[in-house]
């Protein structure tokens, strides 16, 4: 764990680079994932809406694939085109979860990364509501359920070992990169670079402008988006639920003043 007062502690900033233009949607990181961190199978439901049957990031699941079908040229019965994009807990520079966590049980690795000791996880679920992407859940499963939170540790025991988590060894067109944060935002940079040469809108999801915005601060696991994020179903602009306590005090202090002093009024005359 690191300390942020000892200055022998050296961070290095390990993340993803997820390149939807190159995700077939294959959901081999999915289940790579659920070998190697022993998660247990979804109870696969059908929608009608997709393709997908594990639908969203949850206790079980740590990687998950979005399938978004758009409408295509042609109009009616026209070809439609998929976006898909591997999904997984951004690990934030400035992480909602961790700040909210009571017991010290999210904490910050030395590799940057943020990861859940549920030995030590009181099942409280204030991490949940703090992560503006839904990406923690307290598992409550009827089967495999232990009441504690989960997310995505970035294969944390693998880094440890000096090798690649298994979602991004798995990748079999290096949709997803792993390495040094500095590094992946330089070859995405380049990625974006030649995607717009050949005539498409690619962009950053996870910097301070889109993505990493409200006091995120970045996320270190980014990708690079072909479409609006609401159309991967991710938020725009999110912002740490913690920066809209303090407004919600004043309103809430205000409000009582306004209170007091139309009772006090009213008793005025009496």
């Amino acid at each position: 764990m690191i300390d942020p007062t000892d200055a022998d502690d050296v961070i290095t900033t390990k993340g993803f680079f997820t390149d939807t233009s190159l995700c077939i949607g294959c959901k081999a990181c999915e289940v790579a994932c659920k070998q190697w961190n022993q998660l247990p199978m979804d109870e696969l439901v059908w929608e009608g809406s997709s393709y997908d049957n594990t639908h969203h990031l949850q206790a079980n699941t740590w990687r998950h694939v979005t399938f978004a079908e758009v409408p295509g040229a042609g109009g009616a019965g026209g070809q439609n085109n998929w976006m898909m994009m591997s999904d997984v807990c951004k690990h934030c520079a400035h992480a909602g979860c961790l700040e909210a966590c009571p017991t010290g049980a999210i904490f910050r690795t030395e590799f940057n990364t943020v990861v859940v000791q549920q030995d030590v996880c009181n099942g409280c679920n204030y991490c949940v509501p703090a992560c503006p992407f839904g990406v923690i859940e307290v598992n409550m499963s009827p089967e495999s359920g232990d009441g504690k939170a989960h997310k995505c540790t970035l294969c944390y025991d693998r880094l440890k070992d000096d090798l690649e988590p298994a979602c991004a060894k798995a990748c079999p067109t290096d949709s997803i990169q792993f390495g040094d944060l500095s590094e992946l935002k330089e070859r995405a940079r380049q990625r974006v670079d030649i995607l717009r040469d050949k005539g498409l809108k690619p962009y950053i999801y996870g910097d301070e402008e889109v993505g990493g915005t409200g006091g995120i601060d970045g996320l270190n696991a980014f990708f690079l988006l072909l479409d609006k994020p609401q159309k991967y179903n991710l938020p725009e602009q999110p912002s740490l639920p913690q920066n809209h306590t303090f407004p919600g005090i004043l309103t809430m202090a205000a409000t009582a003043l306004v209170l007091g002093v139309a009772t006090a009024w009213s008793f005025k005359d009496e």
